[in-house]
């Protein structure tokens, strides 16, 4: 496995050595040092580090907490600041450059340890998140005939992609939506109002505020309710959406 490439940004010498020597005995590889915080944007489009141990005091014209937010929002590489102030001000003033951590000078090589493998552990888990929202919605704005008509969830670490025709209906569960098909559920986070704009409005229609039901599989209305095929599943018919439904049937 390869080492986890970390620069190192602090403008007192002999507390940057001190890190560098704890990381390096702690199994990581220091692919820099810097002591400024112009220099250490420089050297992080350069090297490309895994991650960034950034002193948030910094002489110079940027403090540490300006190169950090051009690092995070321009390579998206996670920070971990280090700081011998721990003022609610300063804090503040980080927060919003969203680091992966801080830690409190003097350190112990333990709590060095643990909040980088955190910190790099979040960030991939982040990125993970990030890449499959990033897929889903390419999918969703793409237009091609080959792709407006199905899905991609995640089931069990792997993205499946779900024919829209297979969706019997959508079920809201607290914080996650179930997407229920004659032979599978799959359950995501997301809320129904993201997932009734990604299935096709002709096919599909709001029936209750926790239920999307899809058009051709409704076989009857029994009171206030739905019966769909196949299983015969029974679903409810919210007030509110009574009117709408009534239209999308031809009811006479």
């Amino acid at each position: 496995m390869s080492k986890t490439n970390i620069l190192v940004v602090e403008d007192e010498s002999i507390v940057s050595k001190d890190i560098q020597n704890s990381l390096k005995k702690l199994g990581y590889n220091v692919v820099g040092a810097c002591n400024k915080g112009e220099d250490a944007i420089d050297a992080a489009r350069e090297k490309r580090p895994d991650l960034v141990l950034m002193d948030i005091m910094l002489k110079g014209e940027k403090s540490g907490i300006e190169a950090a937010d051009v690092i995070r929002s321009e390579m998206n590489i996670p920070i971990i600041f280090l700081t011998a102030y721990a003022d609610e001000s300063t804090l503040s003033k980080a927060k919003v450059t969203e680091p992966y951590g801080y830690i409190l000078k003097p350190f112990k090589e333990i709590d060095l340890h643990s909040s980088i493998e955190m910190a790099i552990y979040k960030h991939k888990k982040v990125s993970e998140v990030q890449k499959e929202r990033d897929f889903l919605y390419s999918l969703v704005e793409n237009k091609d005939s080959n792709t407006k008509d199905i899905i991609f969830v995640k089931s069990n670490s792997r993205m499946v992609k779900v024919d829209m025709k297979d969706i019997f209906y959508v079920e809201a569960l607290k914080d996650y939506v179930v997407i229920n098909t004659a032979v599978t559920r799959y359950t995501i986070h997301s809320t129904m109002k993201d997932i009734e704009k990604k299935l096709n409005p002709n096919d599909f229609i709001r029936v209750h505020r926790s239920f999307i039901a899809r058009v051709d599989k409704i076989i009857a209305i029994e009171n206030h309710t739905l019966v769909l095929e196949n299983d015969k599943k029974v679903i409810p018919i919210g007030g509110s959406y009574k009117d709408d439904l009534q239209k999308r049937l031809n009811m006479v």
